[in-house]
Parts: C-alpha cells; structure tokens; sequence
C-alpha cells in the first residue's frame, strides 16, 4: 500500500472510532443514564414459617435539583408498597441536592426506613480525572463539608427512618425480628466497626424483645443485616463476624461504564469486580452472607454518562430459608 494510501485508510480508521466513541457518549449519556430500572431479586434468609419481607434497596441518587424525571421515578417505586426501605448512601450531588431528595423519598412517608452516608452526602463533587479509577479507589481530598448532611438527616427523621452510621438498631416487620448494624463510609475511613460488638451487646441488653424471645416461645426470630456505603472487605468480613446473614451496599455504581460481555472495568473499593453490582454470596471464616450491591441512580454531575449499566434500584424480597 503507498503511503498517501496508507494515511488515508489510517484517518478513517481513527475518525470511524472517534465517531463510535462520540456515539457510545452520546447514548450513555443521553439514554442509559436516565434508563431507571427496578431489579427484583429474592434472598432466602427469614426463619421457617416467616412472613416475606420486600426491601426496597436505594443507592447512590447523587441527586441534583433540576433532575425531575430521576426524582418522579423513585416516587413511582412506592406504589410498590415495600415493608422496608434501606438506603444506602450518597443521596446528594449538589449543594441543593437535599431538594430533589426530598421530593423523591417524601413519597415513602409511613414506610420503616434505615440509611447510612456516603461521602457525597457530606462533600460536594469535584471534577476528577475518570482514568484515575484504574489506579485504584479513588482518593480523600481535602475538601471541608460543602452539603448540609443536617437538613439530609432531619429529612431521615421526619420520615422515621434509622441511622445506622457507626451505630445498630432494630425494627419488627411482618413478625421477624431485624437487627441492623451500619457503619459510616468507608471509603472516606469514616467506619468505625469497633463500635458495632458493644452496640449489639446494648441492643440486646435493652430490647424487650429479645427478652421475649429468650423467655417464651412466639414464633419470632432475630435476622441481622449490615449496611454500609461503600462494600470495602473490612466491612463486609466484620458484618460477618458479627452474624450478618444479608448485606447491603452501593457506591461502586456498578462500574458505571462497562464492556458488554465483560462487565465492570473499575470496582472504586477492594471488592472482587465479579462482585460489583447484584446479588451474590460473601464468605468469610466459614461463615457467609448474602450480599446485594445496588449499581445506585445517579451518576456525579461532572461524570453524567453510563453505558452497559443503567441506574437502578432494587426490590428485594426476602423469604424463608429453604
């Protein structure tokens, strides 16, 4: 081939990528990113006998104001009735954020919720280089809290949910007893597991249910569940430990950008990258625990593009043990 062909066929080469490039951006960042999807899973967890319960998981809103068809969805997913919503951190993207938050969970209003924070919920977002991520997790930096994570939490209040950062708590849904254990994110090295062992020993200490449970026979059992932003090893290992049978997380927006057929390129934590997003089973010391990832809603305003995988949420139906 002479050189003048050569360069030719080269130039269309490189201009046939740029423009599939340009296309694959324009679709991930007009379509798939506002292609809301309710994945529904099942995870057999409740004692013998129980009562199903529907967790209506929700992560990673990154929510902004003006993002009004993002904040209608999740109103519509309460006409799902779920008897239990877990949400799982970094709900704002913008210093006004907390008002699409509002508007979209205030239609959960009654439901029993617990929640725990992302770093987004306490800092805003920054313009960041996106092939900084196959480095590894992306790094603190030394921004000061921009986000009122206070009016965010006063919103968790009026709804009566249950702040699990750092701390535990309990709910009885359909005649199963959950106990929750959280921790605050992670990735910022915000958790603080080692406060989780003497919060359960108190829990149990001055519940009375548990003192019915030990003293009579009521058909009721206790499930716990762990809760936590970012799914970092550490975390997911000490939930274990600590008896969880179900966990829940989001942050890694399940790659966000993957490759069909392969998946996810970058997790943004320590977690293996087939674990990224969906349901799976976490082990450790012979021990084990279902663990549901959510891909999260939203994306950071400076980074608005998904493509192999859309924003989600998800509804999980836990059932009795087979």
């Amino acid at each position: 081939m002479s050189r003048p062909n050569a360069i030719a066929t080269a130039a269309a080469a490189l201009g046939t990528l740029v423009g599939a490039g340009a296309a694959a951006f324009a679709y991930g960042s007009l379509i798939e990113r506002n292609r809301f999807t309710l994945r529904r899973v099942t995870a057999p967890v409740l004692p013998e006998g129980a009562r199903p319960i529907t967790v209506l998981h929700l992560s990673d809103l990154h929510m902004a104001p003006w993002q009004r068809r993002k904040q209608e969805w999740i109103r519509s997913l309460a006409a799902l009735k779920p008897d239990l919503v877990v949400d799982t951190g970094d709900n704002t993207g913008h210093e006004r954020g907390v008002e699409g938050v509002d508007r979209a969970l205030s239609a959960f209003d009654g439901v029993p919720g617990v929640f725990v924070h992302g770093s987004n919920d306490y800092y805003g977002p920054t313009p960041k280089n996106p092939l900084l991520y196959f480095t590894g997790p992306s790094q603190r930096t030394t921004r000061a809290p921009d986000l009122d994570v206070g009016r965010l939490e006063a919103l968790y209040e009026r709804l009566g949910w249950v702040n699990l950062n750092n701390s535990v708590g309990a709910l009885e849904i359909n005649g199963t007893h959950l106990e929750f254990l959280g921790v605050d994110d992670p990735h910022r090295e915000f958790d603080r597991l080692d406060l989780l062992p003497g919060a359960l020993d108190e829990l149990r200490e001055n519940d009375e249910l548990y003192d019915q449970l030990a003293g009579e026979e009521t058909g009721r059992s206790v499930v716990t569940v762990g809760v936590t932003h970012a799914p970092y090893r550490r975390v997911l290992n000490s939930f274990v430990t600590q008896g969880a049978i179900l966990i829940l997380a989001g942050h890694t927006h399940g790659g966000q950008v993957c490759v069909p057929g392969y998946g996810a390129l970058v997790t943004n934590c320590d977690i293996p990258r087939r674990k990224v997003k969906g349901i799976s089973i976490w082990t450790h010391a012979l021990r084990a625990a279902y663990l549901n990832v959510s891909a999260g809603l939203g994306t950071s305003i400076y980074a608005p593009v998904r493509f192999a995988c859309p924003p989600e949420a998800t509804l999980l139906t836990l059932t009795p043990l087979r």
